[in-house]
């Protein structure tokens, strides 16, 4: 090591790899990969490193020597590390590590730590060096906004989205990193959403697998540029105020021959025992969560993405998977745990120790758990037992949501449960209610698609529950398309529907939502509390026969909301509803209004409170409901509070007996030596 000069110096370097070879490492990518150099002899090159542990020989092989296998052998030193220095070498140069195996054979393998990698088919890693002309962010203000923001009781409403058919060329081709930003920054933030989140930009082989087998855990994929690219889109993105999230997939890896499959020959990255270490489902490999490298390996990449790309935060994929050895795994093919469990201890562990660094270095950002069981204290702190997430999909709300908005109306009194359940456990960790891109796929129906009906029915379908999600206690994420009432599922190989925006209905959906986003972001009684049942009360949960629920959202100054949804076809003027005070309550929202493309039923002007006990309140409105929609109304003038007979006459007595306020106590009337009158009390004689 002391043969080369590089970007750390010899005593930072030695520390590194110390933390890398105990699993403590969160910067690995430091020191393995390519790195620029100078060697003792003052040649400019660049110094490779990898881990190999069990390899009898490594070269590299690449364009700066004819891919010739012996031309460029590397040395191996303490814990498994290879190393080699090459001189000479250029930006986007191609190579590869040749991992040589006893019987002469050799298979090619791109660099676990490349920043970046040759466009598909080929599987090369290329030279790209991310602080040599380093790209220069300007979002300096949106991470001073980040490290004050609370995203607990503030607003996050997410779009989720596929970089690669979100909008492509009209020969259908990619957009670059640089041409998305040109189109999604506008979109996204005229839109209203907070946040985007991208499906996986870490490099990949296969477009059918939408990222999520990766084969790059440090390269951003070369199909929409470059690095630097990638960075612009997220700059521009924090310039207008938009947080970016994505998604990171430490649960499992392909097969591929190039990639972190059998890296050196062996069991490398993953669990030797193939009842731990493969997803015969998926046709994957799990990582080794036991292993100091590996753990070293995840770490880091974590941190690089929040550190070198500004991320905002992680959202981390099919964690369930990862938590349980008998996942996707028949009884007698999976090994229990030294207790005889079926918890993955070593998996858990990574998470606590994930999730204690990330927050250590950023208690900014969020991590987020994609976990689809019960798994308690996801979101809890690692010092109480949790895994330390700051938030988690909340899938049964979403299995639950799109089961309900199916069934043919009439049906929907039977599952009545599907729309009131998640309030049961909404406040035991801090949920995402997700809409996401796994439920408008593979014969699921788009969200537009879901709903039963006629294509009335439909459109209105896709509002009021729409509007019940942003209603809902917890954060919103909602999957590209679903703003455009798409008829067709997703497809990866093509662009969203765009020309559907030509017909009136579709661009009435899309102004809705733009609409109803602003207004979430407008409302803290919808984000303010989302957290605990002190922003959330029932009205009426139990109008299973109308299909309809009630519900109070109150911010912290008190101040609420009613939402009232409707799920059936049914138009019901003179429906009662508690209100929590007297007063003028007027609409806020109506999905069934005009403009989105409703039949503009519903309350006009405001409505005053009767004296009629309703739904455990003393007051209630009688209002005008809407089929198949949801309407929101806000106090816009109290009531003064009135006070009984009896505290009218003790306030009339207490009235009598107090002196004004500002004059003095009469004066007992003295006599002066005045010519025969009186001096008026409390002013002095004229002499």
């Amino acid at each position: 090591m002391l043969k080369y000069q590089g970007s750390l110096s010899s005593f930072d370097l030695f520390l590194e790899l110390e933390a890398f070879s105990e699993g403590r490492s969160t910067h690995a990518w430091r020191c393995f990969g390519a790195h620029p150099a100078e060697d003792e002899a003052g040649r400019e090159g660049y110094l490779f490193r990898v881990w190999a542990p069990n390899a009898p020989k490594v070269t590299i092989i690449g364009d700066f020597n004819g891919w010739d296998l012996e031309a460029t052998p590397m040395t191996k030193l303490e814990g498994g590390i290879w190393e080699a220095f090459v001189p000479g070498l250029r930006r986007y140069d191609a190579y590869q590590y040749a991992i040589h195996k006893e019987d002469g054979s050799f298979v090619g393998k791109a660099d676990p730590y490349g920043f970046h990698a040759a466009t598909r088919p080929d599987v090369s890693t290329k030279i790209y060096d991310l602080w040599e002309n380093a790209y220069q962010w300007g979002d300096q203000s949106w991470l001073e906004y980040r490290s004050k923001y609370v995203p607990y009781t503030g607003p996050m409403n997410i779009y989720e989205c596929h970089l690669g058919s979100w909008r492509r060329t009209g020969e259908g081709e990619f957009l670059s990193y640089r041409d998305i930003a040109s189109y999604l920054v506008p979109y996204v933030k005229e839109m209203g959403f907070t946040h985007v989140e991208l499906l996986p930009v870490t490099e990949h082989p296969l477009d059918a697998s939408w990222g999520y087998q990766c084969t790059g855990y440090f390269a951003a994929t070369s199909r929409f540029g470059t690095p630097d690219d990638l960075k612009y889109l997220i700059d521009q993105l924090h310039q207008a105020g938009i947080g970016v999230i994505m998604d990171w997939v430490p649960a499992h890896f392909p097969r591929d021959a190039f990639g972190l499959y059998h890296f050196d020959g062996t069991p490398t990255y993953e669990y030797a025992d193939p009842r731990k270490g493969e997803h015969p489902d998926w046709g994957t490999q799990v990582f080794d969560y036991g292993r100091n490298e590996v753990r070293s390996f995840l770490f880091s990449s974590a941190m690089f993405w929040l550190e070198e790309y500004h991320m905002d935060g992680l959202r981390v994929d099919a964690v369930s998977s990862m938590l349980y050895l008998d996942y996707g795994r028949q009884d007698g093919v999976w090994m229990p745990n030294i207790h005889g469990g079926k918890e993955n201890l070593e998996a858990i562990e990574f998470f606590q120790q994930l999730n204690t660094a990330v927050f250590a270095a950023h208690p900014d950002v969020l991590m987020i758990a994609e976990e689809s069981t019960a798994w308690p204290k996801v979101t809890k702190p690692v010092h109480d037992g949790g895994l330390g997430f700051n938030f988690k999909w909340n899938m049964g709300w979403m299995n639950d949501i799109c089961h309900y908005i199916k069934l043919d109306p009439y049906f929907r009194q039977y599952n009545h449960r599907d729309i009131t359940f998640s309030l049961m456990y909404a406040f035991s960790e801090n949920y995402i209610l997700p809409l996401s891109h796994d439920e408008v796929v593979h014969m699921k129906g788009s969200f537009f698609g879901k709903m039963p009906g006629d294509n009335p029915m439909k459109f209105a379908g896709v509002r009021a529950f729409y509007t019940y999600m942003l209603t809902h206690p917890g954060k919103k994420l909602t999957f590209m398309g679903a703003e455009l009432a798409q008829w067709n599922e997703w497809h990866y190989e093509y662009s969203l529907d765009w020309h559907l925006l030509q017909y009136e209905p579709h661009r009435q959906t899309q102004a809705f939502f733009k609409t109803a986003n602003n207004f979430y972001l407008s409302q803290p009684p919808l984000w303010e509390q989302d957290d605990s049942w002190q922003g959330f009360q029932w009205l009426c949960a139990d109008d299973n026969q109308a299909d309809t629920i009630s519900f109070l959202r109150w911010d912290k100054k008190g101040n609420p909301l009613i939402v009232v949804c409707n799920f059936s076809p049914e138009h019901r003027d003179g429906y009662r509803v508690g209100a929590p005070f007297g007063g003028r309550w007027a609409v806020v929202l109506n999905t069934d209004d005009q403009q989105f493309g409703g039949q503009g039923l519903g309350d006009k002007e405001p409505l005053k409170t009767e004296k009629v006990p309703c739904h455990d309140q003393q007051q209630s409105l009688v209002i005008d409901l809407p089929p198949m929609s949801a309407v929101i109304y806000r106090c816009v003038r109290k009531n003064p509070a009135r006070r009984s007979k009896a505290d009218k006459e003790e306030g009339a007595k207490a009235e009598k007996a107090a002196p004004v306020k500002g004059k003095k106590a009469p004066a007992k009337e003295k006599k002066a030596p005045t010519r025969g009158k009186k001096t008026p009390a409390g002013k002095s004689p004229k002499h």
